[in-house]
């Protein structure tokens, strides 16, 4: 991110506008809806920039300006559309201590404007660094349609009404309230008829919330699937957005952490195998610990919360404490590892069982039934399983599995590194060293073309 997107304080700001033609109006279009004190410089200016702006009065000088009349301004927007000008301007803007836009150059820009979308006071910015305007205008044209006219209205009734919320416990009981009136009752106030009025329903709704009992908060155990933002389900995504606390385990990605609000608390309790690791006590002692002081915590796992994920040992420990829970499924990395090879996992006439197994568990190599593994069309999908590549391989030799038998390494599945590498089980053990991501094992399938399946993330190698 090379622009910092923030909000200015333009009331009683001092911002001049240099240009007499019709890049500088469609500044002062702009500029004229906020409270700042505003300064057009225009040599010969035309009929239309005089009128525009006596009629919303402000200052119009009709030269170009010296570094003394810029001297106290806060920002200053050269449209002069002469380039020599502008960097001209530009030069004097910030010898006088002002942030310069020069319009349609980003270079010679100190800050740009974003594409805006107002209902005031509930405003939208969008911008695209400058490289993409046509498509910042393409999402302000479909948010223009999307929030209704009124919105700014409902926003104004809100935020005359903020301090009596504070009556509601600070955190979570505020945000519930806050989530009820914009979402549900100011809308509903809206569509009934416009003459209600706003601060009547909200002090109805408030009381409503002052009744409900803030003191205990709630864990959501939510698998955050494979990697990829995008294969989280809808209710793991708006769990995540309204999460006080997010206890997240350590392959959870940051595009995933990144849906989560800014203002939560976010806890590592990353687990590795033959690695640093968090006990699962002091998980478990977290998650009740916030939840007890009222805050709606999530335990984020990766992939799926009951596959693999300590899922009833976390469940346990949150009934004995009295602690209100649910699950949240995700996409398990076998799902995604399959997608990106674009077979099935189960197949009429080959398969009729699938396996579903972890290598280690917590005392070292976990013991498996090598013999059911071994025979032929068995599918297995093997999770955490590069450590053990030669034990694996060993065993399956040993209880009679051929040679040949394919196996697909998936490193980083659904990932945009993500890699696919076919071998055969009696070269698994010299394949695996190569990877260095977390790979799920796919015993028995080979790749397919999958280049419909999830193509923009998918590296299939021969």
């Amino acid at each position: 991110m090379q622009h910092f997107p923030i909000y200015l304080d333009t009331a009683h700001a001092n911002i001049a506008v240099i240009g007499n033609g019709e890049a500088a109006l469609a500044k002062l279009r702009l500029l004229f809806k906020t409270q700042a004190c505003i300064t057009v410089f225009a040599p010969d200016a035309e009929p239309e920039l005089v009128r525009a702006v006596r009629d919303h009065g402000h200052t119009l000088v009709a030269r170009l300006p010296e570094v003394q009349d810029l001297t106290g301004m806060r920002l200053v927007y050269s449209a002069t559309e002469d380039d020599a000008q502008d960097a001209a301007n530009a030069a004097l803007g910030r010898a006088a201590g002002a942030l310069v836009n020069i319009v349609d150059n980003l270079k010679g820009s100190d800050f740009i404007t974003p594409a805006i979308v107002d209902r005031d006071p509930v405003v939208v910015a969008i911008g695209t660094e400058g490289a993409a305007p046509v498509l910042a205008r393409a999402i302000k044209k479909d948010m223009e349609e999307r929030l209704p006219t009124a919105l700014g209205r409902l926003a104004q009734a809100g935020k005359a009404f903020r301090p009596k919320v504070e009556a509601l416990p600070f955190g979570r009981a505020r945000r519930d309230f806050w989530e009820d009136y914009y979402l549900k009752a100011g809308p509903d106030l809206l569509a009934q008829a416009d003459h209600l009025d706003p601060q009547a329903a909200l002090q109805d709704l408030l009381d409503r919330h002052l009744a409900r009992d803030h003191h205990t908060g709630r864990v959501d155990l939510v698998g955050a699937g494979p990697g990829n933002a995008e294969l989280m389900t809808l209710r793991a995504r708006r769990l995540l957005d309204r999460a006080d606390v997010v206890i997240h385990d350590r392959l959870v990605t940051p595009e995933v952490l990144e849906l989560a609000r800014r203002e939560a608390l976010f806890i590592a309790v990353g687990k590795e195998g033959f690695g640093p690791s968090t006990p699962q006590d002091h998980i478990n002692a977290l998650m009740v610990d916030h939840a007890r002081k009222g805050a709606h915590v999530v335990r984020l796992k990766g992939g799926d919360a009951a596959i693999f994920a300590r899922l009833d040992e976390e469940t346990e420990a949150l009934d004995a404490a009295g602690i209100d829970w649910g699950v949240t499924p995700g996409i398990t990395a076998a799902s995604a590892a399959s997608a990106a090879i674009g077979r099935s996992l189960t197949r009429r006439g080959r398969n009729t069982g699938l396996h579903i197994l972890t290598a280690h568990d917590k005392d070292g190599i976990a013991a498996q039934d090598w013999a059911a593994l071994a025979r032929p069309d068995t599918v297995a999908a093997i999770y955490m399983g590069k450590r053990a590549a030669r034990v694996i391989q060993g065993r399956l030799l040993m209880q009679g599995a051929a040679p040949a038998t394919p196996v697909t390494l998936v490193e980083n599945a659904s990932h945009p590194d993500q890699t696919i590498t076919p071998c055969t089980l009696d070269t698994l053990a010299q394949t695996v060293p190569a990877l260095h991501g977390p790979v799920v094992m796919l015993l028995g399938v080979t790749p397919a073309r999958a280049a419909d399946v999830l193509p923009e993330l998918n590296e299939v190698t021969a």
